[in-house]
């Protein structure tokens, strides 16, 4: 198993650095992924651990953890989400993807409630920057477990530009 993760505090999520995330220009080259779908009520997952527990025995097994820990959510509709957690090689059994693309970042703090208005802020800080969004993935830092344990719920916006 990764070392980060088996340091860590909870011994499930590493504690989140909101530093490197914030306000920054991040660029993907052929990033790789393992692309799953989660079934959502109006945006609420319902499969959402099931599918991650499935997910990341897979990557463990195949030992593709990577050493920073970053899992997108593309909220596609109100019924589902594809989620795309990132590994360090191909995972058998699992459906993997490359994303290429240049992002602005913005990190936030708390409840999930408050996604709408954080996709408000998202959208005015990349018009700051004279850029237009072409897709917004989340990127939920840590499991509600490990959020809870920390004191923090961090989420970050990228909005490929």
């Amino acid at each position: 198993m990764n070392e980060l993760y088996e340091q860590s505090e909870t011994g499930c999520c590493p504690r989140f650095n909101p530093e490197p995330w914030d306000e920054k220009e991040v660029a993907f080259q052929d990033k790789l992924f393992v692309k799953d779908h989660v079934r959502s009520l109006m945006h609420i997952p319902l499969n959402f651990g099931k599918v991650m527990v499935r997910n990341m025995e897979k990557i463990k097994r195949a030992e593709a953890l990577v050493p920073v820990p970053v899992m997108l959510s593309d909220e596609r509709s109100l019924w589902g989400a594809d989620i795309y957690i990132a590994v360090a090689k191909d995972v058998p059994g699992a459906e993997t993807v490359r994303i290429t693309g240049n992002f602005l970042t913005k990190v936030f703090e708390g409840s999930y409630k408050n996604i709408r208005k954080w996709v408000q802020e998202m959208k005015a800080h990349v018009q700051s920057k004279k850029k237009q969004m072409k897709k917004l993935y989340f990127f939920y830092t840590t499991c509600p477990k490990c959020a809870e344990y920390y004191g923090k719920n961090y989420t970050v916006l990228l909005a490929e530009v």
